[in-house]
């Protein structure tokens, strides 16, 4: 198992060195010089200037990427040409609201797609099972930032949650003392996840309730409840932890489109209100935090393979 994790952390440095230059190529992409973008049409050639200086922008790309990644490696990002403050200040001051988002968001979709993947699989063919894959496909096809909008107009707007207005005033440290603050996001961004755990969780569980060990189990009088949860449902959770792991890091990047419809100061707004106001050094930052917490959720999935199955091959 050690050696395992040890070769897959060297497998993740070409993948990091990767994410480092897209992310670094953000701001060469952007048509136009940066530097008079951020100093604005009406600026001086000498404010222009010393703006590609402060930037680093009048060395070579090489040197410059350089320059960028050894900042990186020791937690310098910059800083933001709108506020001043270093970047990982300003993503350390919304990095924890979005990740409690992405988290509840993916206990959510796990359980209800686990319950409604189980259900759909042990009772296939059924009516319980086609209303539920109906519901699956529902949740598959519709837009995250439409459901937001249905969700506040049913209940923050209307009477049953007279108190969730408060979603449109976010503090910026964080969610605050209620409930009724979260649990509209976390329906929203955790439902076309919860859609895919079900459908997978199906899928995977008809393969494995199909198998040989499963009849046997069955012939010698084991209860069914047993042999649907504890021989059949644990062969068929491996490849729903990969789709456990990708939904987690795609919440993370997916907040965006539900920060911005209920106002949440997490890091999708950041990267939003930084994208509007050309503020390159916040959106490298935000893309490249994001991408470095997808790699190490990737790990840890494959790290959990082998304690769900340990006939898997680590090797």
């Amino acid at each position: 198992m050690t050696k395992f994790i040890i070769r897959r952390l060297l497998q993740t440095i070409p993948v990091l060195l990767g994410v480092t230059i897209l992310v670094f190529s953000l701001m060469h992409l952007v048509p136009g010089d940066p530097a008079q973008i951020v100093a604005g049409e009406g600026a001086s050639e000498q404010t222009v200037e010393n703006i590609r200086e402060r930037l680093g922008l009048n060395e070579s790309i090489p040197v410059q990427y350089g320059t960028f990644l050894g900042n990186a490696l020791q937690g310098d990002l910059g800083s933001s040409i709108r506020s001043g403050r270093p970047v990982m200040e300003e993503i350390g001051a919304r990095f924890w609201v979005t990740v409690e988002l992405a988290f509840y968001a993916t206990l959510v979709a796990v359980f209800l797609g686990l319950i409604a993947g189980i259900v759909s699989a042990v009772r296939h063919y059924t009516l319980a099972d086609t209303s539920i894959m109906i519901a699956a496909l529902f949740g598959l096809s519709m837009p995250n930032f439409w459901f937001g909008l249905l969700l506040i107009q049913w209940f923050a707007i209307g009477n049953w949650m007279p108190e969730s207005l408060e979603f449109l005033k976010m503090r910026p440290s964080g969610w605050g003392d209620s409930w009724r603050q979260i649990i509209l996001p976390v329906l929203t961004l955790g439902t076309g996840g919860a859609a895919i755990i079900a459908r997978m969780t199906r899928s995977s569980m008809l393969e494995v309730i199909g198998q040989d060990y499963i009849r046997t189990a069955r012939a010698k009088g084991v209860s069914e409840r047993i042999v649907t949860y504890r021989h059949a449902l644990k062969n068929a959770l491996i490849p729903v932890v990969t789709v456990v792991g990708l939904e987690f890091g795609g919440f993370l990047g997916g907040a965006v489109l539900t920060e911005t419809i209920f106002a949440i100061n997490g890091m999708g707004r950041l990267t939003i209100d930084a994208i509007r106001t050309r503020d390159f050094p916040i959106v490298q930052g935000t893309v490249l935090v994001i991408s470095v917490i997808f790699v190490l959720v990737n790990l840890i999935v494959d790290i959990s393979y082998r304690l769900l199955n340990k006939r898997i091959d680590m090797n």
